[in-house]
């Protein structure tokens, strides 16, 4: 315990002597903090504004690399231009091109921002003039906090007010929220482009007793039951030698594409050089490899390769026809007939026996499911689950130790211990820039680490799908911040100082509290500071891909395939971002009503977030690869609710030390406590209310759309009770209303449309006829959610009603199970030049592969060029079809 306290004491400032006075409150630190902060964020931003237009790889790759329908309008190259442009475009356009996941995560940012811009224009108006006028003589930006009002005083109650007045507005904002929320929910799992999909009415079922996966007749009669049937049921089979022997042959076809590029390379250059000097052309030499069973002899390599490719297809072919001889694993695929059944299936007890079927998840796609750990037992995942908790809670409380000791040897005070940083002593400035810069970007930096080695775990543990995987570390994750960023590194400075001092002088330990607690809000302002600013302009900026896109394409993709695959928009990493805008509510929240200039600086940094992620998923970030159809968005309400719940007992402690003062502190106290019960109520309002109708379909709306099938394209009434005010908006508005609806009470909006004369009478039926008047924007289905994903998405789903059992078969099985047994090779052999190389590839190929010249050349500087636009998975299935028709002619 020793250990600990002292790596701590490195981040907690001393106030005991005057070689030891303490930098971190002062407004020199801060002023150097928001300084630096802001200079360097500038920079960066201008650097964006500039580059943005010219790297288009990098800051509009989804303008270009996505299907056409989620293409967004082109910016012009002006430096903030991008601004407006960004801003102007309507969420329902979001929807369209970003989806809901995308939208409901804008849409949670854009709520904070506002709920903070309203809390620091009210604590501004309240509680920081009464902080001001204290009588305690605080200098510095203590000054500005709660700690400079005398605890006897009953300017006290102005606190109390303020901080019950902002809960209970935010937990009607949450209410409101989740009551849209729930709306789109509703929509998104019953619109047709949705339901049409065989993924959306079938279930994974883990754990399926070797009775039941062996007598699929049995399954089939279990699952019978739920409304409408079952159309098919896919017992998984165990394959592991299919496994490696695909894996084998990918990297086979990989390495031949590569060969074959770099040798057509060669031969483009000869020609050139033959055309020039009028001499007659001889390809080069071609490349050569040790023979597999004779390392002496030396065999053509691109023979070599086709032969290898062949054999390794062979067995993809002899596999597939040998599938009922493969053991069968305990977990199996049911499709239903309707989509109720399959979410009904998901939420009942299917078997008395423990952990048998305990398992089942609705609306699965087979590319999200991590196949590997489908076949371990439920005992199995249940201690691992045990193993990898401990893990996490060890991992935790050693992160501690970790970043309290690289953070003190950051500090300035442990710096200037050393000869050669003794002139740091007496210089303030530097000593604010250490103080208030330093130890926050290295606790940002070691963040950052984080996020890899929580998946590990969870991936250890055996979970199913890798969606349950970015789900469930949003709130490990946010545990972890919420421990080791607040309450250890930026909290503790005030703990520990009260404890060590206490220590000595036990009788001022209520005077210690009311004190020495206000004071971390300067470490909170640092953090904030850091992450609003250099984080914001970190994120739009996107240094490390701007690295990556034009060093891995020179460096590493040498063929078309490698060189499309580069091009791609990165996958935006959830997992991480929703817990740490989570830690810095809680931040904020937490000292609101202590240090009111917390409060503009959390609106700054929600303000800058939203505007930066609003650019980055339209033109940046690939969301196809997360649809869940805003499931995060409940677990980010949960995290929001933490954060409340923490500021309230953070009041109630403050109350507590400050009980000396006599009644009106008993009276605080109990005002404290009964805000901790209203959170309670609404938390299990919530809890009763919305939860249970935001992870499953309930049944009163299938049977809805099923009664009126018209429902399903309407776009949801977000205004649910307030249709009056919906009616006395001209339509112009009411796309804005429904956009701030849940954030202003509904008497505030009647009486400024009174006042500003801008309500009108709307004799239009409220109802929608079709999905054009219900969303404008949305008069084509598949405009909403495409027949095609982007090129890294998951499988695009097959609608159902177009579905052989045979192809589901196929679509819904592992993806060793799914492989064609035909190899596409994609590379620039267009030239008939190549004829000849091509032919004796496909001859040596024995039939199994087959060549794609379409999208690709090589320049006049000898360079491969791969057209971004080429759809290279309808030219494989193309080759595909085309081969498996040669093969039926050759056998009839």
């Amino acid at each position: 315990m020793d250990a600990v306290l002292n790596a701590t004491a490195g981040l907690i400032p001393s106030s005991d002597s005057d070689d030891t006075k303490d930098t971190s409150n002062s407004v020199v630190t801060f002023l150097a903090s928001l300084i630096i902060n802001i200079a360097v964020a500038l920079v960066i931003f201008v650097i964006f504004c500039i580059l943005r237009p010219r790297l288009r790889r990098v800051y509009a790759p989804r303008t270009y690399a996505v299907t056409k329908d989620k293409r967004p309008e082109p910016v012009s190259r002006g430096l903030f231009s991008w601004i407006p442009a960004v801003l102007r475009v309507p969420d329902t356009d979001i929807i369209q091109q970003s989806g809901l996941d995308t939208y409901m995560f804008l849409r949670s940012i854009r709520t904070m921002f506002i709920m903070f811009a309203v809390i620091s224009i009210a604590s501004a108006a309240s509680i920081l003039p009464v902080n001001v006028k204290g009588t305690m003589k605080l200098t510095g930006l203590n000054s500005l906090s709660m700690g400079n009002v005398d605890p006897r005083s009953n300017w006290l109650w102005v606190h109390i007010g303020f901080f019950a007045a902002i809960v209970w507005w935010s937990l009607w904002n949450i209410v409101g929220e989740l009551r849209i929320y729930t709306h789109l929910r509703m929509w998104w799992l019953t619109h047709p482009n949705t339901v049409s999909k065989a993924g959306a009415s079938t279930v994974l079922v883990s754990n399926v007793p070797k009775s039941l996966a062996n007598d699929e007749s049995r399954l089939r009669d279990l699952f019978s039951t739920f409304p409408g049937g079952i159309r098919q049921v896919f017992v998984n089979r165990m394959c592991k030698k299919l496994t490696k022997n695909v894996h084998t042959r990918d990297k086979l076809v990989k390495r031949l594409e590569k060969e074959l590029t770099k040798y057509a390379i060669k031969c483009k250059k000869l020609w050139s050089k033959s055309q020039d000097t009028n001499s007659p052309y001889r390809p080069p030499a071609r490349p050569t490899t040790r023979n597999s069973w004779n390392i002496f002899a030396k065999v053509d390599l691109f023979e070599h390769l086709a032969a290898e490719i062949a054999k390794c297809n062979r067995f993809v072919a002899k596999s597939a026809n040998n599938m009922d001889s493969m053991e069968r694993q305990s977990s199996a695929l049911v499709m239903f007939n309707q989509q109720v059944g399959a979410h009904m299936a998901a939420q009942t007890v299917l078997d008395y026996r423990p952990f048998s079927m305990g398992q089942v998840t609705a609306g699965v796609n087979p590319d999200d499911i991590i196949w590997s750990n489908l076949e371990i037992s439920p005992w199995s995942r249940r201690i691992r689950g045990y193993v990898t908790f401990a893990i996490t809670v060890g991992l935790t409380l050693l992160w501690t130790i970790i970043a309290a000791a690289l953070s003190s040897l950051v500090q300035v005070k442990s710096l200037a211990n050393f000869e050669a940083f003794k002139w740091l002593r007496g210089n303030s400035v530097v000593l604010g820039i250490f103080s208030g810069v330093v130890p926050s970007l290295v606790l940002a930096l070691l963040m950052s680490v984080l996020p890899y080695i929580l998946r590990l775990l969870l991936y250890i543990e055996g979970t199913t799908t890798r969606s349950q995987i970015k789900l469930r570390m949003l709130h490990r994750l946010f545990f972890f911040q919420t421990w080791n960023v607040y309450l250890v590194t930026i909290f503790s400075s005030s703990i520990f100082q009260i404890a060590v001092k206490s220590v000595s002088e036990p009788g001022k330990i209520v005077e210690l509290i009311q004190t020495q607690v206000p004071q971390s809000a300067t470490n909170i302002l640092t953090y904030v500071l850091l992450l609003a600013f250099i984080g914001a302009a970190k994120e739009i900026v996107q240094g490390v891909p701007l690295a990556l896109r034009y060093l891995v394409p020179k460096l590493f993709a040498k063929t078309p395939r490698m060189m499309l695959k580069a091009e791609q928009p990165q996958d935006f990493k959830w997992e991480a971002a929703i817990p740490t805008h989570s830690l810095i509510f809680l931040m904020g929240f937490s000292y609101s009503f202590i240090a009111p200039i917390v409060n503009w600086f959390v609106m700054v940094y929600f303000g800058l977030f939203y505007l930066i992620y609003r650019y980055q998923f339209l033109y940046v970030y690939n969301d196809s690869t997360w649809a869940t159809g805003g499931l995060s968005f409940p677990k980010s309400i949960k995290q929001i609710l933490v954060g409340i719940y923490i500021s309230e007992v953070y009041l109630l402690l403050m109350m507590v030390a400050k009980l000396h003062a006599g009644v009106n502190a008993i009276m605080r106290i109990v005002v404290a406590a009964g805000l901790i019960a209203v959170t309670v109520g609404a938390h299990l309002y919530i809890n009763e209310v919305y939860m249970p109708a935001i992870n499953h379909l309930p049944v009163k709306r299938a049977a809805d759309v099923e009664r009126t099938p018209a429902l399903a394209r309407e776009f949801p009434d977000v205004l649910d009770r307030s249709g009056d005010i919906e009616k006395m908006l001209p339509e112009s508005q009411r796309c804005a209303y429904a956009t701030f609806s849940s954030l202003v009470p509904a008497f505030v909006i009647k009486l400024m449309l009174r006042i500003t004369g801008s309500a009108k009478p709307n004799t239009v039926d409220n109802g929608w006829d079709n999905a054009e008047d219900a969303m404008p924007g949305f008069a084509h289905d598949d405009q909403l959610f495409g027949q095609r994903q982007t090129r890294l998405s998951m499988a695009d789903w097959q609608p159902l009603a177009t579905s052989s059992n045979a192809y589901l078969a196929r679509q819904f099985a592992s993806p060793e199970l799914r492989a064609r047994a035909v190899s596409n090779l994609w590379v620039p052999l267009g030239d008939v030049l190549f004829e000849d190389l091509r032919r004796e590839i496909e001859y040596h190929g024995q039939g199994t592969i087959m060549f794609i010249t379409q999208g690709t050349d090589i320049t006049k500087a000898f360079k491969v060029h791969a057209d971004t636009d080429f759809e290279l998975d309808r030219a494989e299935s193309s080759n595909r079809a085309e081969l498996y028709k040669r093969m039926h002619n050759n056998e009839t």
